[in-house]
């Protein structure tokens, strides 16, 4: 992907319960892992960059799939409230794999967004679904919220 995804000054603290870093989708404080980072720095890079509008995103979105219990990284709505872009978020450690993609695929069953975002801060992989010819393309970057946004309130 060509989008060059840097790494963002994150708010990060120490507590007595160890390091914290804060989620500004929520705006709260939650433990710092490895792929908290990631999500927070996409998060960053969709706002800052893409113009993604910040009160349009949730974090770890619930579902239930198969009756057991998912949650998504992040779900981005347009401007309709329609769910638009999907992004599941790995620690930079784990690679991009298709199996990533696989578990995309399954939670875009509940969803039905037409982009999926996979990332591990260091990779990053976008495609646009076609639900009419139930096929996928790989996009050679994220594309801004104005653009998608404008193309699913046509439809």
């Amino acid at each position: 992907m060509k989008d060059e995804i840097k790494k963002e000054n994150l708010n990060i603290r120490n507590t007595s319960d160890g390091k914290q870093i804060f989620d500004c989708v929520r705006k709260k404080y939650v433990a710092f892992t490895a792929e908290e980072a990631v999500r927070q720095n996409i998060i960053m890079y969709l706002v800052n960059v893409k113009n993604y509008p910040i009160n349009l995103m949730r974090v770890e979105v619930g579902m239930k799939l198969n009756s057991m219990q998912k949650r998504c990284d992040i779900l981005v709505y347009g401007s309709n409230r329609n769910p638009l872009l999907m992004v599941e978020c790995k620690a930079e450690n784990v690679k991009i794999s298709q199996n990533i993609f696989y578990q995309l695929s399954r939670y875009n069953l509940i969803f039905k967004v037409p982009y999926l975002v996979a990332t591990n801060g260091i990779d990053t992989y976008c495609c646009k679904i076609n639900f009419e010819t139930q096929s996928y393309e790989f996009l050679n970057e994220i594309p801004i919220f104005e653009t998608i946004n404008i193309l699913t309130e046509i439809k």
